[in-house]
């Protein structure tokens, strides 16, 4: 007797099993493709001196307006007033060589 009603058992449950909502298949999302970033605009004048990093600060061109140009050691203090249009080159103080260039 015990077998039948385990053979029933089992059948219902294959019935019920029958019965359940399939499975969905796994979603595959696209790729996330980053967007290119607009560029900022040049307010410093930044893209004509982009070259020059990694090379010696004695590359620095003469500045037509100097008011408008900060040259200084990436160790050295500077002040943090921020103008959009001032272009800032910076060297390493024991190498003379150019790290970086930004607007501000």
């Amino acid at each position: 007797m015990r077998s039948v009603t385990a053979l029933v058992l089992a059948g219902g449950l294959a019935v019920l099993a029958a019965c359940a909502a399939p499975s969905k298949p796994p979603t595959v999302s696209a790729p996330v493709v980053p967007r290119p970033q607009p560029e900022p605009p040049d307010t410093c004048g930044l893209r004509a001196v982009k070259g020059l990093v990694g090379q010696s600060r004695s590359a620095i061109p003469v500045p037509v307006n100097p008011q408008l140009r900060r040259v200084t050691c990436t160790r050295c203090v500077q002040a943090q007033d921020y103008n959009p249009r001032r272009l800032n080159i910076y060297y390493d103080a024991d190498t003379g060589v150019i790290e970086r260039v930004a607007c501000g």
